[in-house]
């Protein structure tokens, strides 16, 4: 069968096709689509897929390498920084293999589309030492996710399957297998002592995990997913990996002669390298997506004699994103007479939307700021983060998932008054509570605004994991109930709310105040959903 696929789902139904029984994941863009497809697919086609949204990554993972401890294949989703969430459950499934396949998917956003930086996850992958896979296309994409649960299995290891925006976020035709892969059946682990990381065990799984690695590297070696073609003029040779191979592609010239190494599994295949240096290479330009990590790599690989160019060297960009233009200058070509996106179409900056309630709580929150002499807000990862822009220009600082209330409890261990943090319900649930924790146990001078807009905003409206358990949550966490406040974010409401402001500002302790209503965009879709179902 075709279709014409997102490069997530077309990885999505590559987990479904191989008998996926769970997707774990938080959403993230550009990751959130994988798990979305499979919610849709099991609305459609019940299947036994579990398929409910994490509250962040770190649990994403820890859940998913529980359902591959019960011989089950298993997928969890994320974006580049959500690997940062989950990395100690990651590397230590490293440690304790899989009984189940296991595939870890990081989406990463060169160029931080929609990101706070454009890490490259294949880091990780040689940090844990496990096979990593990069697909070039949808199709590869589609197959390749497939290849991974199988890879998994055979090798006891979980594999990460790195995709990058343009790769997740553009279509191309798919064919999928008419039948898809029945589930595994539940079975427990041979050895249980491998999912035990006492140290006399974890020592014994690390030494197996080591001494697999020339495995890896034949695996590899033997992959369908790399392939070296020697040129005529084998002298000069390119390197590329993932989508970086198809802006080779738009621009490359058989006459040239080069030899051309495509790697999309990892780690790097060695013999692959080895014949190229055979061929004679002395020049190697490495065309890779994200940050240089084959062009690093490489030196320890090749004679020092051969001359290695790419992102360190200036012949391609250091950051951002690759695009063929980039990758034609870097082959010397000469630039085609082309418009850039920037040169036709106006900038547009992001805005809340009209009638959000985050606009009421930073109207508010600025006006009973602007009453104390140097107020800092501490904002957080979400919509509401573009309260710092205009017309707000309300936090004074956003640096990570949760970050905004510890900060918050720093800046007031440090003497600050007020110090303000600004989170959203689903950002809290993800890594904000422990935060509160530590504000409660000190009795931090801190206000945590939670602006509950009952979804999970910013990525198109998924379940926030404490809908409906804010309150009871802080309860549990041991704020003061006096000093948990709901107010509702609406310009008749202003008085009160700046009221209520000032009261927990003056406080001396830690104090929530809750700014609940339902975002704009998932109440239209339920007013028309209830329309339709009158």
């Amino acid at each position: 069968m075709k279709h014409v696929l997102l490069g997530d789902e077309a990885l999505a139904q590559g987990a479904i096709d191989a008998g996926l029984s769970g997707v774990y994941a938080y959403p993230g863009t550009p990751s959130t689509e994988i798990t979305e497809y499979i919610q849709l697919h099991e609305a459609k086609h019940p299947s036994g897929i579990f398929c409910r949204w994490a509250s962040n990554e770190k649990t994403a993972m820890e859940a998913a390498l529980g359902m591959a401890y019960m011989g089950k294949r298993a997928l969890v989703c994320m974006k580049h920084v959500g690997m940062n969430v989950c990395a100690d459950a990651f590397m230590n499934a490293a440690i304790t293999g899989v009984n189940g396949g296991l595939v870890v998917v990081a989406a990463d956003d060169p160029s931080m589309h929609s990101s706070q930086n454009e890490q490259d996850s294949r880091f990780y992958a040689k940090f844990a030492m496990i096979p990593c896979l990069e697909p070039s296309s949808q199709q590869e994409t589609y197959s390749m996710t497939r290849y991974a649960f199988e890879l998994s299995e055979q090798l006891k290891t979980p594999v990460l399957l790195r995709v990058t925006t343009r790769m997740a976020h553009s279509r191309a035709v798919v064919e999928t297998v008419d039948t898809p892969r029945e589930q595994n059946t539940m079975s427990l682990p041979e050895n249980v002592q491998h999912f035990i990381l006492l140290p006399a065990f974890a020592k014994r799984n690390y030494a197996e995990l080591v001494a697999n690695q020339p495995l890896f590297i034949q695996r590899s070696n033997e992959s369908v997913y790399n392939s070296y073609t020697k040129g005529t003029k084998p002298k000069k040779a390119i390197i590329t990996t993932g989508i970086a191979y198809n802006y080779l592609m738009e621009n490359y010239d058989p006459a040239e002669g080069r030899s051309i190494l495509k790697i999309t599994q990892y780690p790097l295949p060695t013999a692959l390298i080895e014949q190229m240096v055979k061929d004679g290479a002395e020049e190697v330009l490495v065309i890779e997506e994200g940050q240089p990590v084959v062009e690093e790599l490489i030196h320890g690989l090749v004679p020092s004699t051969i001359e290695v160019k790419g992102r360190l060297t200036g012949d391609l960009p250091r950051m951002g994103e690759l695009s063929p233009d980039s990758v034609r200058a870097a082959l010397g070509m000469p630039a085609l007479e082309t418009k850039q996106a920037d040169d036709i179409v106006v900038g547009r900056p992001p805005a809340l939307c009209q009638g959000c309630g985050h606009r009421d709580v930073y109207a508010a929150l600025n006006e009973v700021a602007r009453e104390y002499p140097q107020p800092r807000i501490f904002g957080d990862i979400g919509c509401y983060t573009l309260g710092a822009l205009s017309p707000f220009h309300a936090i004074h600082a956003c640096v990570e998932m949760g970050a905004s209330v510890t900060m918050a409890k720093g800046a007031a261990d440090a003497g600050q008054h007020p110090a303000i943090a600004v989170i959203g319900d689903s950002t809290f649930t993800h890594s904000g509570m422990t935060g509160l924790l530590d504000c409660v146990n000190t009795k931090a001078n801190v206000v945590v605004l939670i602006s509950d807009n009952l979804t999970t905003g910013m990525t198109g409206g998924q379940d926030s994991a404490g809908t409906g358990r804010i309150e009871q949550i802080c309860y549990g966490l041991g704020v003061e109930p006096e000093h948990v406040r709901v107010v509702v974010p609406l310009p008749k409401n202003m008085d009160e709310i700046k009221q209520v402001l000032r009261e927990e500002i003056n406080y001396n302790g830690t104090s929530v105040v809750i700014a609940r209503r339902e975002c704009i965009q998932t109440l239209k879709r339920h007013l028309k959903a209830a329309k339709k179902n009158s």
